[in-house]
């Protein structure tokens, strides 16, 4: 099994800035990408980051490009979100996520998530 732990969550103003960080512990080989989602009040989960392992590609939702980047370091098997100009609307809980292949198959957990509040 594959545990994250996130953090950096909170209350900031609009304009402010966040660093979120997600920590994978537990059956941490083969990990294929880790990323970030989020969930605002009466909304589904949305897509916000990406980052492979191999090669560390990035890709991010279009209403995040420009504020938001997704890094990581392998060593640590930690992954982080800086979060820049955030907005009323960035408010919600931001979950981590990991993808793992295996010859079996591919394997997605979740963090339990951290709640960003964007408000003046």
């Amino acid at each position: 099994q594959v545990q994250l732990v996130e953090s950096g969550g909170g209350l900031v103003q609009p304009g402010g800035s966040l660093r979120l960080s997600c920590v994978a512990s537990g059956f941490t080989f083969r990990i294929s990408s880790m990323g970030w989602y989020r969930q605002a009040p009466g909304k589904e989960r949305e897509f916000v980051a990406v980052i492979t392992s191999a090669g560390g590609t990035t890709d991010y939702a279009d209403s995040v490009k420009d504020r938001f980047t997704i890094s990581r370091d392998a060593a640590k098997n930690t992954v982080y979100l800086q979060m820049n100009r955030l907005k009323p609307e960035d408010t919600a809980v931001y979950y981590c996520n990991l993808l793992r292949r295996l010859t079996a198959g591919t394997y997605e957990y979740w963090g339990q998530g951290t709640q960003v509040t964007v408000s003046s």
